[in-house]
């Protein structure tokens, strides 16, 4: 694979792990930052973990032409000021603290997670403004990744399927099954002779993290972007919609197939799931 021609940005998917860590502790050491570090909060308490994640250029979306819905074809993309994302989804026990300063009240009938779960059945407006809230505690800009921020931190220099390569296993990540041609086989034969899928999100950071230490990319949850959806939000409703947003990663619910770095799947902006969460992107000035 060859890169464009980009003075200042390296193409990812050129270097080796070695060197793709290498770059990101460059970047983490020029941010004035660990490789992996919380902002502390106003209360006295920390924000979530958060990942340097340096500038580079790489190949977003699926370069294969028989596309899924939605997908777009490979093209190049720059990132060119470095960012931090948050190691893992926000979790219960982080909107809790959130709840609790800010009086946010849960409707009754939400089923809620806890702990170190993924937080769900937020909506966009829910996690937009937890956001704010924690840009306010800690001094620094707090904000959804774009759908573009978000594949490239999750990639970490691969242009495979995943980021650990063209296969999905069950000690890789939580899904509903890791069949990885077309979608899954209904029915029991879907679980054999696989892991019998967790059917609920668990607990973040169970699973390996990619090359820059990000982890549950694939899985568990779909990830909010702030990203709108482009084009039909339904095959059988043409046009844009406007309030449609880009969800990024898969979850427990559906096959490896939907947890590609390239799926993508749109979700309505106040939308509420429980396989749907949301990671933070701080921004590096």
């Amino acid at each position: 694979m060859n890169a464009p021609t980009e003075p200042h940005a390296s193409f990812v998917h050129d270097l080796s792990p070695a060197q793709l860590r290498a770059l990101q502790e460059q970047s983490a050491a020029q941010a004035g930052v660990a490789g992996v570090f919380q902002d502390a909060l106003r209360s006295g308490e920390s924000g979530p973990e958060l990942v340097i994640i340096p500038a580079g250029t790489f190949s977003q979306g699926n370069p294969d032409p028989k596309r899924e819905f939605g997908e777009f074809a490979a093209y190049h993309v720059s990132i060119e000021q470095p960012y931090a994302i948050g190691r893992f989804c926000v979790t219960a026990v982080e909107f809790e603290r959130y709840a609790e300063a800010s009086g946010h009240v849960w409707p009754e009938h939400l089923v809620r997670t806890e702990g170190r779960q993924p937080v769900t059945n937020v909506s966009r407006e829910d996690a937009a403004a937890y956001l704010a809230w924690l840009s306010k505690e800690s001094g620094h800009t707090y904000r959804l990744p774009t759908e573009t921020e978000w594949e490239y931190a999750a990639r970490a220099g691969s242009a495979t399927r995943y980021c650990f390569g063209d296969e999905l296993g069950c000690s890789e990540a939580n899904t509903g099954s890791f069949q990885i041609v077309g979608r899954s086989v209904q029915g029991w034969r879907r679980f054999l002779p696989f892991c019998a899928p967790m059917n609920q999100a668990v607990e973040v950071g169970l699973y390996p993290a990619n090359i820059w230490g990000l982890h549950d990319m694939h899985g568990n949850v779909w990830e909010f972007t702030s990203t709108l959806w482009e084009g039909p939000a339904d095959p059988n409703s043409p046009g844009k919609t406007g309030k449609w947003y880009v969800t990024k990663g898969g979850s427990w619910f559906e096959s490896a197939w939907h947890s590609r770095s390239a799926a993508r799947k749109p979700r309505w902006f106040d939308e509420l799931d429980v396989n749907l969460g949301f990671r933070v992107l701080r921004e590096i000035k």
